[in-house]
């Protein structure tokens, strides 16, 4: 993936939903990095480090005696990264920018891992068994990844959850994401040389007047108009943006409804 073919754009307002998603998020990742067996003393390469959100998380896991490396194909973001990560105080993290598969990188980590980052990839399988030769062996492979063969949605459904499903996960179209990639993680583990994976099923749910997902929802959206109008023809004018979160709030909290974002797999392997 050039730093061009991403779909979300970018943004200030990119890089704002990636802070707001890893809020959402971070829990469901905590776990899939700890049952991959990723901790204390590890070095491990994060792979799509975005704002620093999973380097963060991963530096925590491995304390002070390991160390993280993140890769990015987006430069600007990753100055956001940086001073995120000065700002905590972590000495163990560092960024660079590039294609992990191209720049020159040691070959001897513990792990490496990244989060809705294969589901950009045209090859994943291709990228994945790349990455492995960065791992020393036995060395824990870890993915988290969006799956949308079961639609983000709102319980009971309404007519306004309806359009923005309608919206925000269009049908499969040149140019858009892998939305199956969660289902996919198995095989592509597979078609990569590595055992078959260990898997994780989670998503966030919630409700209330003070719920994240509907701004999560809303941002995401207004990340990806751009591109859907390009690729679907969608109307901003239909989907009036600003007013979104407002309006998906007040539909959930007023049914006692609760709305469920989008389902996430996690796969873990050892190298053999």
């Amino acid at each position: 993936m050039s730093s061009n073919d991403y779909i979300l754009g970018r943004s200030p307002a990119e890089t704002r939903r990636l802070v707001l998603q890893d809020q959402l998020y971070r829990p469901l990742t905590r776990r899939l990095f700890v049952s991959a067996g990723i901790g204390s003393g590890m070095k491990v390469l994060d792979v799509g480090s975005g704002a620093g959100d999973v380097a963060l998380l991963l530096a925590e896991l491995v304390g002070p005696s390991g160390a993280v490396v993140g890769v990015d194909v987006n430069a600007e973001i990753l100055e956001t990264a940086r001073a995120r990560v000065a700002a905590t105080g972590f000495h163990n993290v560092s960024f660079f920018a590039g294609n992990a598969r191209d720049l020159e990188l040691d070959s001897d980590f513990d792990a490496v891992a990244g989060r809705f980052v294969l589901m950009y990839q045209a090859q994943p399988a291709e990228v994945v068994r790349q990455l492995v030769t960065r791992l020393r062996r036995g060395g824990v492979v870890a993915f988290h990844e969006n799956d949308f063969s079961y639609p983000p949605t709102v319980f009971p459904p309404s007519e306004l959850s309806k359009k923005v499903l309608d919206w925000s996960v269009p049908r499969e179209v040149p140019g858009t994401p892998e939305l199956h990639m969660g289902t996919k993680l198995f095989k592509t583990f597979i078609e990569a040389g590595l055992p078959p994976p260990e898997l994780q099923l989670e998503a966030p749910v919630g409700g209330g007047p003070h719920w994240l997902g509907y701004e999560y929802m809303a941002e995401t959206l207004r990340s990806l108009l751009p591109a859907l109008q390009r690729l679907t023809g969608l109307d901003p004018a239909e989907v009036n943006i600003d007013t979104l979160a407002e309006r998906l709030r007040n539909d959930v909290v007023a049914r006692q409804a609760v709305q469920i974002l989008p389902m996430t797999y996690g796969a873990w392997a050892r190298k053999p």
